[in-house]
């Protein structure tokens, strides 16, 4: 089989115009990037109202090398799109650091990918380059404020707590000291980079529902605080105009195509891991004013992007999911199941059996949000028929659909079987009303709690002295009231990355608290995750070329 690229390639892209006028949006008010790819102003939604069915795509816990939720999701608008039904796939755009270092893209796989894959990939239209520029920009500023009443105590600040970001891998930037060199150089601080996709404006912008709540979120952000305990914010250095310039461009969403000419909006891309994981609202709305059926996807596994997909997104945008779709594959199933890497081709009913646990788990915590659910298997040439049929009795047993799916190899006709299943699911078995895991009236150790033992399986979380610091804060300033997000490993339901299956009863330890007043969520960090990843010892960056005018080794 051709390499994703070279399937990429293969397509014949339509004019973006083209692609809009399918959706019945005037072409005169698309603003291109080139010839295929197009952003859509925000006024495109003015007097429409969302009318599609939602569907959102998650995941068993994946392994490292992934499930393939992205090729599931796009592959699901083409089978849609295929049986008569107009699907958009809403989808969040990728980060270079992943992408030059474990995963190499992000823009879905085989036959099922978002198009033109090299720029999607790449600097697209420079969305993530606002963000960290609105972001660093925003340090600079707080640091020149800090610089230039240096000799004025009524005015200083106490404690400093925005940092930089960069859309790399760079483990070596996660603590740095700026201002060495002289007083010329500014003050010596102590300082660290996160990775794009964790900074609070990437939030703000999947979760702003205009330009004026842009504004808003952009002179809420908590910078600090004043010598005497007082919250220093974006409002208070004055900026949030100068910011909110930077993001005028980004906020709007971004039209391309599938490798079959359907419509796609990417937009927005926080980490699921270390953030909360899901496309910007705005792309989402865009969808479902367009279409019949939009299809989103949320990152990880369903105990990360989908837990925060509902009690966080759904939330804000007031959206109500029709239908999730769980993908799960028989490689990720051994995994969980206790089988050794290295024997995740070889046949092993009891390892599928076993691995099932974690499936359920899955299943469980979806339908505790009012869920209905239906299992998109990810077929691959080392799984047996004995192995799928187990899959597909166990999830008959339980009353859940099942369909195998590969588009990866054949497009939008490998996924016609999920399409009809979704469709008939939806209109036999739609989700009831959204059920979320905590109210936003409890304090955080209850929202913690109410994660960790229901969706995670935990029996004690904890808060170390410097969680327990920001939680006295949060309380003294009416902070809590913000529903939380829980950056953890995406491994495995517990913080231990190697605790494969359905682990229950272990504890928790939230270490730090990061209070993100702009786009109103606590983040607790559990355990020792990274807001800024390393790269592994076999980069992708490696296998990445232009070789004769041509980009290799994305993916």
């Amino acid at each position: 089989m051709k390499t994703d690229i070279e399937i990429a390639r293969g397509v014949k892209l339509r004019p973006i115009s083209e692609i809009a006028q399918k959706l019945g949006i005037d072409t005169d008010k698309l603003e291109p990037y080139g010839r295929h790819i197009a952003k859509v102003p925000l006024s495109v939604l003015e007097g429409k109202s969302p009318k599609s069915k939602l569907i959102l795509v998650t995941a068993i816990t994946p392994t490292k090398s992934g499930l393939g939720k992205t090729t599931v999701s796009i592959g699901l608008s083409l089978g849609l799109n295929k049986i008569g039904k107009r699907a958009i796939v809403a989808l969040r755009e990728p980060s270079l650091g992943p992408c030059f270092g474990m995963k190499g893209g992000a823009a879905g796989g085989g036959y099922a990918q978002v198009l033109p894959m090299e720029k999607i990939n790449l600097h697209f239209t420079g969305d993530f380059h606002a963000i960290t520029s609105a972001h660093n920009m925003i340090t600079a500023l707080l640091d020149n404020y800090i610089y230039q009443h240096r000799s004025d105590a009524s005015k200083g600040l106490a404690e400093v707590l925005w940092k930089r970001v960069l859309d790399v891998n760079d483990r070596s930037l996660r603590q740095v000291i700026t201002g060495l060199g002289g007083s010329a150089n500014g003050l010596p601080t102590e300082s660290g980079f996160d990775i794009t996709p964790a900074s609070e404006i990437m939030a703000i912008l999947c979760l702003s529902r205009d330009m004026q709540d842009l504004r808003r979120r952009i002179e809420n952000i908590l910078l600090g605080y004043t010598h005497d305990g007082a919250p220093f914010t974006v409002k208070d250095l004055g900026v949030a105009g100068a910011i909110t310039v930077l993001l005028q461009d980004a906020i709007a969403p971004n039209l391309v195509q599938t490798t079959e000419h359907t419509p796609a909006f990417i937009h927005g891309g926080p980490f699921a891991n270390i953030a909360h994981g899901c496309n910007s609202i705005l792309a989402t709305r865009m969808a479902m004013a367009h279409g019949e059926y939009t299809i989103t996807e949320a990152g990880f596994g369903a105990d990360l992007g989908a837990e925060k997909f509902f009690n966080i997104k759904c939330r804000t945008a007031g959206l109500k999911p029709d239908l999730t779709v769980l993908v799960a594959t028989i490689g990720g199933l051994k995994m969980h199941g206790g089988v050794p890497e290295t024997d995740l081709k070889s046949e092993n009913l009891e390892g599928v059996r076993t691995g099932l646990a974690n499936l359920d788990r899955h299943i469980d915590n979806l339908q505790s949000f009012g869920q209905s659910v239906v299992v998109s298997f990810n077929k691959f040439a080392s799984d047996t028929d004995a192995e799928i049929e187990l899959v597909r009795e166990h999830c008959a047993a339980r009353g859940v659909g099942f369909a195998i799916n590969t588009a990866f190899g054949e497009g939008g006709e490998g996924a016609v079987e999920l399409a009809k299943l979704v469709v008939d699911t939806i209109e036999s078995n739609p989700s009831k009303p959204l059920v979320h895991t905590y109210e936003l009236e409890a304090s955080i150790e209850e929202k913690a709690n109410a994660v960790a033992k229901k969706i995670y399986g935990a029996d004690k979380i904890t808060f170390s002295a410097k969680a327990k610091k920001q939680l006295k804060r949060i309380s003294e300033h009416g902070w809590e009231r913000f529903p939380i997000c829980i950056a953890k490993t995406q491994y495995s339901f517990s913080q231990n990355p190697t605790a494969y299956g359905s682990v229950r009863g272990f504890s928790m330890e939230v270490a730090d608290i990061v209070i993100n007043t702009g786009s109103e969520m606590i983040v607790l960090v559990m355990g020792a995750i990274m807001r800024m990843p390393g790269l592994p010892k076999s980069p992708q960056a490696l296998r990445i070329d232009i070789v004769n005018g041509e980009i290799e080794g994305l993916s």
